[in-house]
């Protein structure tokens, strides 16, 4: 019910996204059910029936992919204080999400169902006749187990991806941001303190211990340790008095149990901040987590879209000239677009490194920043569409060379990955805008000028262009290649 309600009463580009959804899903579950069709049509040719199958998993994907960024850039289910204290936390609020985008993807679903059974006839009595007629299975009576499974596969995953994604996570520590420590060589016992450079030839700083010149009494020993103890906490109580709150004394000494002085390394720590009224302040809040370096996975996509098209380039080899495209092609096709959804973020992060290299000014510098900041949001969505425009580029050279017709069903699922890809990139740019819409408040306050920031977004996008626009094209020609033979 409380999905229900959230679902009614969110804003107008919330509900348009999970109309993409719907719509996405309703597309994926039609070639589907076409999919099931052809082989009740065709029950001698098992293998094609297969193959159409398997060249379902990209529209279901894209479309999965679609659902996780649709349900990220929800603003109604983020987790916000308060809500814990009425049972909505972030664990309840993933729920909510998760059921949600299965209600848009089922909805879809439903609308597929009813466009099959439109086609077939099965509503209004009169099949349709055209080139889909071979893959509705008139005639026929539709298993209805198989039909439930095909079209509970899309909300089933992608209510589990939502789920995954957004899963309550344990934060991660952050790296400990102090400065760089100097000490002796071979200093032992206070090793976890902190020593500057210097501390050890200080006047004062090291005290030598006081040995004992005869040895006494139990009692005097006794009465001695007692005016010893005694005096030490004296001098501890007006030391800890005289100097400010949090601070320490450089050269502090301790005593261990024989009486020897210890000398512990100065610490050049400010002494605690205070309020207004004098009292001391708390600064020690947990540190911001650093963000994380998105360059790493730069190489690893590269080798993974290396293998991708060599494992395209084999398969096409050794395919004959007027078959389908194989299951090699397909994988292939899936190591490439991984690879370059693992490339992304690095490559740009590398972009925004780019723009601010050689002598910047204040434009290319925010670009630049702003990029390496957004890095690890759009980078993933900009290299699967690069994917996806590869693919539709070695599509289009393969449909002029060899002048194949790839019918209506083929053209539903370049329809509905390519919807979905671009989509997504529209859903993370536009929640990369509002999370840095703090910043760009800051920057307006500030009396930067509105041009200067369409200008920063105008030479981002050009940065990616330029970038990304020759890698789509190097890309789809090493993929064309051993198709169009």
């Amino acid at each position: 019910m409380l999905a229900l309600r959230l679902t009614r009463a969110a804003r107008l580009a919330v509900q348009l996204r999970r109309l993409l959804v719907a719509s996405a899903s309703a597309g994926t579950g039609f070639l589907l059910l076409c999919a099931l069709g052809h082989a009740l049509t065709h029950p001698d040719a098992p293998g094609a029936s297969s193959l159409r199958l398997a060249w379902c998993a990209a529209p279901l994907a894209a479309t999965v992919y679609l659902a996780v960024a649709v349900a990220r850039a929800d603003p109604g289910t983020r987790p916000r204080p308060g809500l814990s204290a009425i049972g909505l936390g972030p664990g309840r609020l993933m729920a909510v999400s998760a059921t949600t985008t299965a209600l848009s993807a089922a909805l879809g679903s439903v609308a597929a169902l009813l466009g099959f059974l439109y086609l077939r006839g099965d509503l209004t009595g009169a099949p349709v006749d055209g080139a889909v007629s071979g893959v509705l299975a008139l005639g026929q009576r539709l298993p209805a187990p198989a039909v439930v499974t095909l079209l509970a596969l899309v909300p089933a995953a992608a209510s589990a991806a939502v789920a995954l994604t957004l899963r309550p996570r344990a934060p991660r520590p952050a790296p400990s941001a102090g400065s760089r420590r100097y000490g002796r060589f071979g200093a032992y016992g206070w090793g976890a303190a902190r020593e500057t450079f210097g501390a050890y030839g200080r006047y004062g700083a090291r005290l030598a211990s006081a040995s004992a010149s005869a040895p006494a009494s139990a009692s005097a020993s006794a009465s001695a340790s007692a005016s010893a103890s005694a005096s030490a906490s004296a001098s501890a109580s007006a030391s800890a008095s005289a100097q400010p709150a949090g601070g320490r004394p450089a050269g502090a000494a301790q005593a261990d149990p024989s009486g020897a002085l210890l000398t512990q390394a100065s610490d050049t720590r400010p002494p605690a901040t205070t309020n207004g009224d004098g009292a001391a302040r708390d600064d020690t809040g947990p540190a911001p987590a650093t963000p994380r370096a998105h360059t790493t996975l730069l190489p690893w996509g590269i080798a993974v879209l290396t293998a991708g098209l060599a494992v395209e380039t084999y398969a096409g080899d050794t395919a004959t000239r007027d078959a389908a495209p194989s299951a090699g092609v397909l994988l292939g096709w899936a190591l490439a677009t991984l690879g370059l959804a693992l490339a992304g973020p690095g490559l740009t992060h590398l972009c925004g490194r780019l723009l601010q290299a050689v002598r910047p000014g204040a434009l290319r510098l925010l670009a630049g920043r702003v990029l390496m900041e957004e890095s690890h949001r759009i980078g993933r969505p900009l290299g699967v569409v690069c994917a996806v425009a590869s693919a539709a580029y070695a599509a289009a050279a393969l449909h002029d060379a060899d002048a194949t017709d790839f019918g209506p069903l083929s053209l539903i699922g370049a329809v509905v990955v390519a919807g979905c890809t671009v989509a997504t990139l529209l859903t993370a740019a536009v929640e990369a805008k509002h999370a840095r819409s703090d910043t760009t408040d800051a920057l307006l306050r500030l009396g930067a000028p509105p041009t200067t920031l369409r200008a920063a977004a105008a030479l981002r996008a050009g940065a990616l262009l330029a970038v990304f626009g020759p890698l789509t094209l190097v890309v789809a020609q090493l993929a064309s290649l051993p198709l169009a033979r």
